[in-house]
C-alpha cells in the first residue's frame, strides 16, 4: 500500500505536508505510510481514495500496476499465467469445487487477465487475489468459441435445457464435463447475468446474448474440472488488497458496471428481432434428436 499512497500523492502534485494537511494528519504520519513503517486505519484510507478520486486520479491502474510487477516476477517455464479471485483465500489444495450452477459448471475458475477476479472479490473484506499458474500439458482442453455452442454450454450448466435431456445434443454436453480436464471459453460476469437470465427466460434471442457478451469482452476463463487439472495448478502469489485498494476497485467496477448496461442496453435493442429464442432452439433440438 505505501507505493500507492506515494504515488497517488506525487499524482496530485503534494509535499508530505501537503497532502497531510489535506488529510489532517501530520507530516510524519505521512513519511511513515509511505516508508512502510505503519499502516493508516480504514478512515484515513477512505480520505485518500476520496481525495484521488475527486481529483480524477486514476487510482486503478496503480493497483494493476502493482500486481503486473509480480506477475513479472514470475518464471512461467511455458506455463499458462493465470488469475483468481478468492472470497476467503485458498484453503487447502485446490480442488474443483464450485457451486455446480456456474458458466461451465463446478469447477475451479481462472482468468486470462488481472481485471475480472479483482472485479469480483472488491466487495469482500477477507478476499485474496491469486497469481497462478496452469500447466497444460497432459490436459484435455475443450475450448468454446463465442457463440450458441458456448450459451448452450452455459444453459446446460444451469439446468436451463432439462427438457432435451434425451436428445444426442444434451449428450455432447455431457461428455465434454466428463471427458476433458479444462474448459476454456468467455467469461460471463455480473454484467452478463441480466443479459443470460433474460435468454433463459425468452425475452432475447442468441444473437443478441452473442452480441451483448463480445461488446463486453471479458476475457477468457479457463475452468479445471477434473482433479488431474487442479494438481497442474501452481499458486505463484498471494495478494491481499488492502481497504483502500478494495475502495479502489469498487469504484471502477462501478463504473465498468455501468458502462457495459448502456452498451447492453443498446444491443439488445438493436438485435431484438434476429436470431432464435432458447424455446425455438430447443425445439429444433428435439427434432434433430
Amino acid at each position: 500500500m505505501k507505493t500507492i499512497i506515494k504515488e497517488i500523492r506525487e499524482k496530485l502534485n503534494l509535499s508530505q505536508t501537503e497532502f497531510g494537511n489535506k488529510l489532517g494528519v501530520a507530516f510524519a504520519t505521512i513519511n511513515r505510510w509511505e516508508n512502510g513503517r505503519a499502516i493508516p486505519n480504514s478512515i484515513a484510507q477512505m480520505k485518500i481514495a476520496e481525495l484521488a478520486l475527486k481529483n480524477n486520479i486514476d487510482c486503478y491502474s496503480l493497483v494493476i500496476d502493482k500486481i503486473q510487477k509480480e506477475v513479472d516476477k514470475i518464471k512461467s517455464d511455458n506455463k499458462l499465467i493465470l488469475f483468481h479471485g478468492s472470497k476467503i483465500g485458498i484453503i487447502g489444495k485446490i480442488l474443483p469445487n464450485s457451486r455446480s450452477l456456474c458458466d461451465f459448471g463446478a469447477g475451479f475458475y481462472m482468468g486470462e487477465i488481472i481485471k475480472q477476479p479483482l472485479t469480483l472479490i472488491s466487495d469482500l473484506p477477507d478476499s485474496k487475489f491469486y497469481i497462478l499458474s496452469l500447466d497444460l500439458n497432459d490436459l484435455k482442453t475443450y475450448e468454446f468459441d463465442l457463440g450458441l455452442d458456448w450459451a448452450m454450454f452455459i444453459a446446460f450448466n444451469r439446468n436451463k435445457i432439462n427438457d432435451v435431456k434425451d436428445t444426442s445434443f444434451y449428450k455432447k454436453l455431457e461428455g465434454i464435463r466428463e471427458e476433458y480436464d479444462i474448459i476454456k471459453g468467455k467469461i460471463a460476469d455480473d454484467r452478463m447475468f441480466f443479459v443470460l437470465d433474460e435468454f433463459f427466460k425468452l425475452r432475447i434471442t442468441d444473437e443478441a446474448l452473442v452480441k451483448c457478451m463480445g461488446a463486453l469482452d471479458l476475457g477468457e476463463q479457463y475452468v479445471a474440472i477434473s482433479l488431474k487439472a487442479c494438481e497442474n495448478i501452481k499458486i505463484e502469489k498471494e495478494i491481499e488488497l488492502s481497504y483502500l485498494e478494495q475502495i479502489i476497485v469498487k469504484e471502477k467496477a462501478k463504473e465498468n458496471r455501468n458502462l457495459g448496461v448502456s452498451m447492453v442496453d443498446k444491443i439488445l435493442l438493436d438485435y431484438r428481432r434476429k436470431g432464435l429464442f432458447l424455446d425455438e432452439i430447443l425445439a429444433k433440438v428435439k427434432e434433430n434428436g
